[in-house]
């Protein structure tokens, strides 16, 4: 057995989970019928182009939560609490990244993602998978950071957190984790935010349809949402917008444009 010091690529989760004890969550799943988002994905692939399914999932939650502002919200103070709302939706993506040799989780925040297409949403989760942490601008703070001896750093930490607009950059205002790329069917996270969506694979499964057992790829959504600041039943009427949108999901504009029929054709 040997006992050592947390590596410092690692101290910045630490400052975070500290951060967050505060939160009060509670969790919700449910299984998505992904057969039209696997149309439309193996449509875009003819067409050249390349969808993830996390793409189509931050897409369909961001929008869905810009639709109940009460769960896109966060709650600030702790003698005078109080709810900040937001009228636009900022996600905040998890990570699995190697740095300076270690394995460790990172985060970026995109910016009105209720707004951004899905080429946009693609193109900026391509840049931070591709990109390399030791050398990007945008995870400089954090290096810096974990430089920091481990007072001083959870103190700025905190800091940084207290102002709305720190949480917020920091933070998002939504939180999504995908473990799909292992064989994991589902998972709860607390991502810091309201709202957190935790993604497992898309496998194979039984579904019913029109009262016949068929075999669809099925994906579990699970939500975990703050009981501070919103309840099961507004966080309930969420997933089930989440769920809605991804089975229901429309073609997306720049692939009908590639459609000289302005069909969608191969995504129906």
């Amino acid at each position: 057995m040997s006992i050592g010091p947390l590596v410092r690529q690692r101290r910045h989760t630490y400052y975070f989970l500290r951060a967050i004890r505060g939160f009060a969550p509670v969790f919700l799943d449910t299984d998505v019928d992904m057969s039209r988002v696997q149309q439309v994905r193996e449509a875009a692939r003819e067409s050249g182009r390349r969808y993830s399914a996390v793409a189509v999932v931050v897409q369909a939650a961001a929008r869905a939560l810009a639709a109940h502002p009460r769960a896109n919200a966060a709650l600030h103070g702790v003698l005078r609490p109080r709810i900040e709302t937001y009228d636009r939706v900022d996600v905040k993506v998890a990570l699995d990244k190697t740095l300076d040799g270690e394995r460790a989780v990172l985060s970026a925040v995109l910016p009105d993602a209720d707004r951004a297409d899905l080429d946009e949403i693609q193109t900026w989760l391509a840049h931070y998978r591709d990109g390399d942490p030791a050398r990007m601008a945008e995870f400089a703070p954090v290096r810096r950071l974990q430089r920091l001896p481990v007072p001083l750093g959870a103190l700025l930490f905190r800091r940084a957190l207290r102002p709305p607009a720190g949480r917020r950059r920091i933070m998002g205002t939504l939180a999504v984790s995908s473990l799909g790329h292992r064989p994991v069917d589902g998972f709860h996270s607390v991502g810091g935010t309201t709202i957190t969506l935790g993604l497992g694979r898309i496998t194979d499964r039984p579904v019913v349809r029109d009262g016949r057992v068929v075999i669809a790829p099925v994906l579990r959504v699970n939500l975990a949402f703050d009981h501070r600041v919103v309840d099961g039943a507004e966080a309930a009427d969420l997933l089930a917008d989440i769920k809605s949108a991804l089975e229901d999901f429309q073609v997306p504009a720049a692939l009908r444009r590639s459609d000289p029929t302005g069909s969608g054709r191969g995504a129906e």
